[in-house]
């Protein structure tokens, strides 16, 4: 199949032959795809038509509905897309090493040996578990219990099945709380109604670091393709100002920002960086994403990891 690449309009179109006997057809998209996507746009197309069906399904559906819909529609996507990359991506031991050392660098700044850790949506718990070894206690709180069937579990490791939204542990209980690329899944209400849950959990003075995708340089699911909001299993992608008015909203005492990378990180007040958001949002979506590439920027965005003290 050949290809070819073009600036259009601020845009990347890609030019598809689909056979020999076929016409040329052209696509405009709003991004380019990735090169380590190995699917054709037709499949492409398909993932993401299913997914704004079954999510529309999920930000329509009552509370109630909701608690159940949220693992049936993933599981019917699965089903529906056999091509979908959590179907197909082969993750390296290597590369899953990695990915819990880098985020142990982050974590320990904020943990202690007596401390309790709390993860919410913790995978396969490979980050908890490594995490056991350095805390008095840890708790992992996922929807599923599938995922993590056949990791061993430290003593001092509690893997808890909620709905989602609850945090079944004791009030005032969790020194530090975690959850990595989790928000923007969740409903708007059910997301603040876990926030809130987070909070009764932490004891006072407590931490909750949150890491979410930036909605001003997304979409950051598979509507990133063609469209200019997340219309996938986002379900709703944040700014920065409007996490810290949330979280404010909620109780906490202190919003701050975490920037860095590898073992040096800083954290930021979120007021100056209102007034960067304020610009940016003003921006073409093309201008935008310029702007975004630049190093100042990429320490920000495109994910939001906020502190949030109790």
């Amino acid at each position: 199949m050949d290809t070819h690449w073009a600036y259009a309009r601020g845009y990347l179109w890609k030019d598809y032959r689909l056979s020999r006997s076929s016409a040329r057809e052209r696509y405009i998209l709003p991004m380019r795809i990735r090169e380590s996507e190995q699917r054709t746009l037709e499949q492409l197309r398909e993932h993401y038509q299913t997914e704004k069906e079954l999510a529309d399904r999920l930000r329509n559906a009552s509370k109630e509905e909701r608690r159940y819909l949220y693992t049936a529609l993933y599981d019917e996507l699965y089903r529906r897309v056999p091509h979908h990359p959590q179907l197909t991506r082969k993750v390296s031991f290597e590369a899953r090493t990695e990915a819990v050392s880098e985020q142990l660098k982050l974590l320990g700044h904020f943990l202690k040996p007596e401390f309790t850790f709390l993860e919410v949506g913790p995978g396969d718990c490979s980050l908890a578990i490594e995490i056991s070894k350095f805390v008095k206690k840890v708790f992992a709180i996922d929807v599923s219990e599938d995922i993590t069937k056949n990791s061993r579990r430290p003593e001092n490791f509690e893997l808890i099945i909620s709905d989602g939204c609850s945090i079944p542990v004791p009030k005032n209980s969790v020194n530090v709380a975690y959850s990595n690329q989790l928000m923007e899944h969740l409903h708007p209400d059910d997301a603040l109604e876990q926030l809130w849950n987070i909070y009764n959990a932490l004891v006072p003075g407590g931490t909750y670091l949150c890491i979410t995708p930036s909605r001003l340089s997304g979409p950051h699911d598979i509507s990133s393709y063609f469209d200019k909001v997340a219309t996938g299993f986002h379900l709703k992608e944040y700014t920065i100002t409007e996490l810290a008015s949330i979280f404010k909203t909620l109780g906490f005492s202190k919003v701050r920002l975490l920037i860095g990378r590898t073992k040096l990180f800083w954290l930021l007040p979120v007021f100056p960086v209102r007034w960067i958001e304020g610009v940016l949002s003003r921006l073409s979506p093309y201008l935008r994403k310029r702007i975004l590439g630049w190093l100042p920027i990429r320490l920000l965005l495109p994910d939001i990891k906020v502190v949030a003290t109790k």
